[in-house]
């Protein structure tokens, strides 16, 4: 048994993922060998070193995040022979502009759909500090705030586990899954089985993962394994080895859907290091949020517009959504939402810069990352010097060295303006939590960094005068005692370090 996985190890890591780093090296090789020898002519090299001024002048005319447009220029102009080349390249991308057509087609079509259907004409609640956030999400994001929803939160990912392998057993219409990283072992075989089980009884079981987040925990072809067990499966923007900027757009969604009725949604892949049956990095802190009742309509319209997308279905919304929920009794208000790189809303930055703002005495962040820009960052610190008790708990123990060592040089100023930084010592935490007040909270799958914040499918929830608030932060402070505290005398380093640091700063946004 050990020699099958081990061969299957070696398959996974030199089949398809050796030939496309192959072809990836073959054509940055050629691209660089084409530029060189064309700036041996002097009217060439002129030519190249003209259009990546241009090219830095139109970036800066981009009404595009200043952090983007300072890397992509600084970039540009530091290899102007074929910065601007290279920038071109990348920006006339026919998928990118294909997948925004068809998904603007498709959310337009749906969102007329759902205008008939939902609750987008209700009244808003009555929650003064979060009005402005509340029409935002409605009336600009299409996403209704629910009544008749029952929520429950959950700090680890076994308790989730155990709680929608419940729940998908007693699915009756369809169970439909959308994650970033899906890997083989026992968290997914257990899904697995279950699902295998109800689809055999003709629930319609639908799966979609992202195909670079499973580009090495999952076997090439893992949908045709899947549609041979009667299970639906699509994947998530196929991984191709050219360079091509669409491949930055990833689905870093984690979306459960249960007969329209129960919902998940949290940072929590279905992966082994998320129940801590494998140990990533030390003990892996992450957790999620279940809704059941009204508000999970919200995430079965998120599902089913990114289903029609690389289905090519068309899945009559009416026919997924079961009848208004008015008998569930209320928890608050929720308000789910999506984000996409697709359009022209930062849907997922507005509503953390919303919990920043509104907060009068506490807040408390969980993050994976802490790259943001300025204004983010000038958020938090007015915040801290206005009296509110601001604190962040960030890992102790990385996966991605290099994004920590740039997350490290954010301390510094957030520290020196009263800001309190955590590091979790038991390992990584990979949770997106914020707390506002104890009135306002959001759980979802947005990391506080620009991959997700403007390049990546991500989703939430954000709950209003919720029992869900007082529960993240009773996690938080059962995390808090975890944690060390970073000090001052921490972010003091030398110089070569504290360069290091800035450089990787800049290009933060290209991380």
């Amino acid at each position: 048994m050990k020699k099958v996985k081990y061969r299957s190890k070696l398959r996974l890591i030199f089949g398809r993922k050796l030939l496309i780093a192959t072809l990836i090296l073959v054509q940055i090789v050629f691209l660089l060998v084409m530029l060189f020898r064309g700036a041996a002519l002097r009217w060439i090299s002129l030519l190249l070193t003209a259009l990546s001024i241009a090219t830095a002048l139109h970036l800066m005319t981009r009404p595009d995040k200043s952090a983007f447009k300072l890397s992509l220029v600084f970039l540009i102009l530091l290899f102007p022979l074929f910065g601007g080349v290279m920038y071109w390249v990348f920006h006339f991308q026919t998928a990118s502009t294909g997948y925004r057509r068809i998904l603007g087609r498709i959310e337009r079509h749906q969102r007329a759909e759902y205008q008939s259907l939902s609750t987008l004409s209700d009244p808003l609640p009555n929650c003064p500090r979060d009005q402005k956030l509340l029409s935002y999400l409605r009336n600009v994001a299409a996403f209704p705030v629910y009544q008749n929803t029952q929520s429950k939160y959950f700090p680890t990912g076994k308790e989730l586990l155990n709680s929608m392998l419940e729940d998908m057993r007693h699915a009756e219409k369809y169970i439909f899954l959308e994650y970033f990283i899906i890997e083989e072992g026992l968290m997914w075989d257990s899904m697995l089985e279950v699902l295998r089980e109800r689809a055999a009884h003709g629930v319609d079981v639908r799966v979609l993962y992202d195909d670079m987040g499973c580009l090495l925990t999952l076997p090439t072809g893992y949908q045709k394994t899947l549609r041979s067990m009667g299970i639906q499966c699509e994947v998530f923007n196929p991984f191709h080895p050219f360079l091509t900027s669409i491949q930055n757009n990833r689905d870093h969604r984690k979306i459960t859907v249960i007969d329209g009725r129960i919902a998940y949604t949290g940072g929590i892949n279905l992966a082994d290091e998320y129940i801590n049956e494998k140990i990533r990095f030390g003990e892996w802190k992450d957790c999620a949020v279940r809704m059941q009742g009204a508000a999970a309509e919200s995430f079965t319209t998120m599902f089913l517009q990114m289903w029609s997308l690389f289905s090519k279905a068309q899945d009559q919304l009416k026919e997924y959504l079961p009848p208004k929920d008015t008998s569930t009794l209320s928890d608050g208000w929720v308000q789910p939402y999506n984000d996409s790189p697709m359009d022209k809303e930062n849907v997922g930055e507005l509503v953390y810069s919303h919990a920043i703002e509104r907060s009068q005495k506490t807040l408390y962040i969980t993050t994976p990352y802490l790259m943001v820009g300025d204004e983010m960052i000038s958020a938090l610190k007015y915040c801290a010097k206005s009296g509110v008790d601001v604190r962040i708990i960030t890992p102790g123990k990385p996966d991605k060295p290099m994004v920590h060592f740039t997350t490290r040089s954010y301390y510094r100023e957030l520290i020196a303006a009263g800001v309190k930084i955590y590091e979790y010592s038991k390992g990584f935490i990979h949770s997106k939590t914020v707390i506002s007040d104890d009135d306002f909270c959001v759980v979802g799958t947005t990391n506080m960094d620009f991959r997700s914040l403007y390049l990546h499918f991500e989703c939430g929830a954000c709950f209003y005068d919720s029992s869900v608030t007082q529960e993240v932060k009773k996690d938080f402070f059962h995390t808090l005692e975890q944690c060390r505290q970073v000090t001052v005398a921490d972010c003091k380093t030398n110089f070569l370090v504290k360069t290091l640091q800035d450089v990787c700063r800049l290009f933060a946004p290209l991380m």
